[in-house]
């Protein structure tokens, strides 16, 4: 079904979109530590621990998740409403992902793109530009 979607939406959503969610479920497995730290850049000086690695483990766990179930419905279903309904929940969900990150980093820090690191402009950046071909 995907292949009624245009060409631009379609290589952004049955491409690039798993392309990141695999990074975004290998990065954790890898090593959780630089996860954390990457995902607000600050001092190195915070501690991590079980209870933070865990919640990033958990986070890889369920990027894994979303590339299976867009997979899943990309490149199975034969209903345009199904797609167009997985569609509007990744809307909606990446509306509180940028939104949560926005409010964390702070109005200094979101507004200092030139200072943002990889992990910020895929949160935020590579979020937003999804976001607009939704629209």
């Amino acid at each position: 079904m995907a292949s009624q979607l245009p060409l631009f939406p379609r290589v952004v959503f049955t491409k690039l979109e798993p392309i990141s969610l695999i990074a975004g479920c290998v990065a954790p497995f890898i090593s959780a530590d630089w996860f954390i730290e990457e995902q607000i850049e600050s001092p190195k000086l915070l501690q991590h621990n079980d209870n933070s690695r865990l919640v990033a483990l958990q986070l890889g766990n369920a990027y894994g998740l979303l590339f299976m179930l867009g997979v899943a419905v990309l490149y199975t279903t034969t209903e345009l409403k199904v797609v167009r309904n997985y569609l509007w929940a990744l809307w909606v969900a990446d509306i509180g992902h940028i939104g949560l990150t926005a409010y964390l980093l702070g109005y200094q820090r979101f507004m200092a793109w030139s200072e943002w690191n990889a992990m910020t402009w895929g949160n935020i950046g590579a979020t937003v530009r999804e976001n607009f071909i939704i629209l």
